[in-house]
């Protein structure tokens, strides 16, 4: 959604709204670190991201990237910078078409800071002379598709500081097409709204965005004023200075300072604000928590129009349906059907496509270094190990497991003592959900979609067992009418008790002048292409440990042995009838388990496919 529309909303409801700004990191490690980072502070609920071009295009390849799955991968709006400087037309142009086939719909246009080199700014040949010039290109090439942003000086910028020539310059950008404003930092409140005022009454309408910058440091504040030359208020430096070899205290005086300064841009009218996050996340989020904006402290859960984070790539913003394997692996899943040209979509849709991707692709393997997930989970020594582990993520002291990109969720607290109960007998669970029969879709831990609808979903538990157990389970599972169930392990040996492989809906909501919202499946085609990246993440893990040692070895024989197993109660009322086919059924003797006599279940009547499963071979047996 273009950003002047997105703020016009919320302006109509009178709502604060804010923005974070990012910059791409010059190492592959603080590229990682920082798409976790956007992805933590997507639950702070900005209106959008913006993502800034280095000058002389530096950087650019990565900004692009980034832009793309900010867009695509971690379902943020997302505002790409795009400067003049040292860039050729066919450059822009380039970025433009990248910017447009990641699902980006937000420029903001920029003259750009001479590079490094250079002590003037001079224009690339063929290039664009000022950001009215690359406003106006835009314009002609994309017409509306692009929402345009362009920047405001309050206090003059380096090479002109005739504020009052800036605000003609500033109106001739508007003119030719910009369609709202984002200024640079600034620490005087009535400076920027005399400012302000004056491009009001110079015919600037569009939106004027304040940009706001935290104080991390004190170095780093004095240095940031200095460079942009803004007038630092005396109270501040009278507040900052006894502190200032105390970057704890003058974090928490700054974030006083900060958001009383914001506080005051809210009580002018000014409804949304910039933060200039420089890629750090504490600083900004004190501020909105010290002004009660974010979720958390404001009591307004994020809108969910979907039980899972939708794309706002190209194409992909109308998709409404998704298996529920990914649940725990958003951007995974977008990174495996990125190439598909269409989304199931609709009351009965499903989630077949032609394929889904490879499994080598950027974002779907092991999230960390070998060191940082060595740190994570240790050296598990024993099966007694890794169960511990699973305990510490399902009871919360555990930020991530190789099947989950993120802790787990609100939702397992009503079925914590049962997924807790099954880690500890060797049972390891890596997705799950509780029945919920009617709750209502503002509810901030199980609600989702539009306001006034009652959302409900099935009971579904997956996890890893051992084949010594296999046959009991099955046995059991078949005697339960109401659970249909798949298992499979490593080599493709499939067993299940579904009559074919339709989808079967698990989640779904009933909402005012709606037809019923199905936007979570289990089906057999996507379950087979999650089967091998979970294996595939499970192997990962085990590779982070050196060749022979005993942490390597005890997890390959995990996923070499193990079934993985899903299990749906279509009995939505019932949660715990589930976790009742495990009563003990832990291994005789969790410590040696893998001395046990694997169970022979290759005579099993259930079972569907013998040696490597396809979808194709699934398709033809079934």
């Amino acid at each position: 959604m273009h950003i002047s529309k997105k703020l016009a909303l919320a302006h109509e409801k009178k709502k604060p709204t804010y923005s974070f700004e990012f910059f791409p990191p010059k190492t592959a490690q603080g590229v990682q670190n920082l798409y976790d980072r956007m992805d933590r502070m997507h639950d702070l609920g900005p209106a959008f991201i913006d993502i800034t071009w280095g000058a002389g295009g530096r950087h650019s390849t990565l900004t692009l990237e980034m832009v793309n799955a900010a867009q695509s991968q971690y379902g943020l709006e997302t505002c790409m910078h795009l400067t003049c400087t040292d860039m050729e037309k066919s450059q822009i142009d380039q970025a433009l078409e990248h910017a447009f086939k990641s699902g980006c719909t937000n420029i903001l246009a920029l003259r750009g800071d001479p590079p490094r080199d250079q002590e003037k700014w001079e224009a690339k040949e063929g290039g664009f002379q000022y950001a009215k010039d690359l406003v106006k290109y835009i314009r002609s090439k994309y017409g509306d598709h692009f929402d345009i942003g362009v920047a405001g000086y309050a206090e003059g910028c380096d090479d002109h500081r005739d504020v009052d020539l800036l605000v003609k310059h500033l109106k001739e950008k508007v003119d030719a097409g910009a369609t709202f404003v984002v200024t640079q930092m600034f620490y005087d409140v009535d400076i920027f709204l005399n400012w302000a005022q004056k491009c009001r009454d110079s015919g600037i309408n569009v939106p004027i965005i304040p940009g706001i910058m935290p104080i991390s440091t004190y170095a780093s504040f004095k240095r940031r004023a200095d460079w942009t030359k803004c007038n630092v208020p005396p109270a501040w430096s009278e507040a900052l200075d006894p502190v200032k070899n105390d970057d704890s205290a003058v974090r928490e005086v700054g974030k006083d300072l900060v958001a009383a300064m914001c506080q005051k841009l809210l009580d002018a009218g000014i409804l949304h604000l910039h933060f200039y996050t420089m890629n750090l996340a504490q600083s900004t989020r004190m501020i909105l928590d010290e002004l009660s904006l974010t979720p958390s402290m404001s009591g307004t859960p994020l809108e969910k129009p979907l039980p899972w984070r939708q794309s706002l790539g190209l194409n992909r913003r109308d998709e409404t349906v998704r298996p529920i394997f990914w649940r725990n692996r958003n951007t995974s899943y977008v990174a495996r059907t990125a190439d598909w040209d269409e989304f199931p979509n609709g009351r009965w849709g499903d989630s077949r496509s032609p394929a889904f991707g490879e499994l080598d692709a950027y974002g779907i393997g092991l999230k960390g270094t070998n060191e940082a997930n060595i740190k994570l989970w240790g050296r598990p020594k024993s099966l007694r190990d890794v169960t511990v582990l699973f305990t510490k993520f399902v009871d919360g002291s555990l930020d991530r497991l190789p099947w989950s990109e993120g802790a787990i969720s609100a939702e397992a607290n009503s079925i914590k003592s049962d997924l807790l109960k099954l880690n500890k007998h060797g049972l390891l669970t890596i997705n799950s959900q509780p029945a919920i029969d009617g709750v209502s879709s503002s509810d901030p831990v199980h609600g989702w979609g539009p306001a006034g609808g009652w959302v409900y979903q099935k009971a579904y538990l997956e996890l890893l067992a051992f084949p010594s157990i296999i046959d009991k389970v099955i046995e059991r599972l078949e005697a339960h009418p109401n659970l249909t169930y798949y298992a499979v392990n490593q080599k493709g040996r499939l067993l299940t008790n579904t009559k074919d492989e339709g989808p079967n809906a698990v989640t779904w909501g009933i909402f005012p002048n709606r037809e019923i919202v199905q936007p979570t499946i289990v089906e057999t085609v996507s379950f087979l292409a999650w089967k091998d990246e979970a294996f595939r993440l499970g192997q990962d893990w085990s590779k982070c440990y050196a060749p022979g040692s005993g942490s390597r070895k005890l997890i390959e024989t995990i996923m070499d042995e193990c079934y993985l197993i899903n299990i749906v109660n279509n009995n939505f009322r019932e949660t715990h009838e589930i976790f009742e086919i495990f009563e003990g059924l832990e291994p005789q003797d969790i410590d040696k388990v893998f001395e046990d006599e694997v169970v022979d279940v290759t005579n099993n009547s259930k079972e569907l496919v013998n040696g490597q499963a396809s979808s194709d071979a699934v398709k033809g047996t079934l």
